[in-house]
């Protein structure tokens, strides 16, 4: 019998080695839940241990992916298997500035090491806290997939924001490649 230890290496062994085999037109086999949950701080754990590997880390979301009904999966060729996120898979850990006003480029690295540039394909989506009514920032990094923007980020943005009439309501908001981004929370019927 394995213990827990070498159970563990087995199973994140088997998911590493699965991720590296070659795409084929086979359907992956279910393999249920594969005891990963991803914290809100976007640190990665296997069985309530951490991973501290951060190269198995990146690793698996390269395979991270999320179905239509919102559910979180690693996915290969061979197998696939939920995991938990309990808020954004990813943290957008720092903020980039090129250029200034309507012609800036923004761009968001995060927790990862991923780069994404706020622009029509990665939006920005701004959710209401409900624990205190204040605003929970996510852009979109791929596929559906969404990175949290960290508290001290958001401020950045929020200092680099100006107001836009938009339709017949000002917003309070950001620009980045040629489209306007509004940070502020829009009200029903304007």
């Amino acid at each position: 019998m394995m213990g827990d230890a070498e159970d563990e290496e087995s199973g994140l062994a088997r998911i590493r080695a699965a991720a590296k085999a070659p795409l084929e037109s086979a359907r992956p086999r279910d393999c249920g839940h594969f005891e990963i949950r991803i914290d809100r701080n976007g640190s990665w754990f296997y069985r309530g241990t951490p991973i501290n590997r951060m190269s198995l880390v990146r690793l698996f979301s390269t395979v991270l992916r999320r179905d239509a009904a919102g559910a979180y999966w690693l996915v290969t060729p061979a197998e696939r298997g939920r995991i938990t996120v309990e808020d954004a898979p990813f943290l957008a850990v720092e903020l980039e500035r090129h250029s200034a006003a309507r012609d800036q480029v923004l761009i968001f690295r995060t927790n990862l090491g991923d780069s994404v540039t706020l622009d029509a394909a990665h939006p920005l989506r701004i959710e209401t806290e409900p624990s205190n009514r204040g605003p929970r920032p996510y852009i979109l990094v791929r596929n559906g997939l969404e990175a949290r923007i960290a508290r001290p980020v958001f401020y950045e943005l929020v200092e680099l924001a100006g107001e836009e009439r938009v339709g017949q309501t000002i917003r309070f908001g950001v620009w980045s490649k040629g489209t306007f981004f509004p940070l502020d929370q829009a009200t029903e019927g304007g």
